[in-house]
């Protein structure tokens, strides 16, 4: 059995990033069909920062993949400081309200319990995302403030302790 046929968030290599950026796939997976995962400029951003904090920290990236198909990504978006990781994530467009984005952050939260690394993990959501908000209320983020993102406007706060486990009914 393949870790895509196990996993439902996958780490993405460097390579792997090449990979999608020309338009291919990594072994195993397909892309959604009906929707992008993410256009290529922020592809290219999600390379980047993976290549920054992937020479500090590991792994940095992944592919969510149900069924074989790619239908998001996920990162740590900023280097980890202090046992903190700060996550983003997104699905395809068609893939959104399926519990694809939920499920994936749950199996997150569950690596970064058995890493001895990872203390904390944080997230923002823009005031008007909804459904990103309902993901991490659902794996048991709790809300922890509001501040002004230059590039964003007003977001949330969001933290979820690695070493408390998240009650079975908040997943999916």
């Amino acid at each position: 059995m393949s870790n895509v046929e196990k996993n439902m968030i996958i780490e993405l290599s460097a390579y792997d990033f090449d990979a999608l950026l020309k338009g291919f796939v990594p072994a195993n997976t397909r892309l959604v069909s009906d929707s992008v995962v993410a256009p290529p400029q922020i592809l290219e951003m999600l390379a980047r920062i993976a290549a920054e904090i992937g020479a500090k920290f590991t792994p940095s990236a992944w592919m969510i993949v149900e069924a074989g198909e790619i239908v998001g990504l996920c990162s740590v978006i900023r280097t980890p400081e202090n046992g903190e990781i700060h996550i983003g994530y997104g699905v395809a467009p068609s893939r959104e309200r399926r519990g694809c984005a939920t499920r994936a952050i749950g199996e997150l939260l569950e690596w970064a319990r058995k890493d001895p690394r990872v203390r904390l993990l944080s997230a923002e959501t823009g005031v008007e995302n909804i459904g990103s908000q309902r993901v991490l209320e659902r794996n048991g983020f709790i809300r922890t403030g509001e501040r002004i993102d230059p590039e964003d406007g007003l977001v949330i706060c969001w933290q979820a302790s690695a070493d408390e486990q998240v009650p079975a009914y908040n997943r999916g």
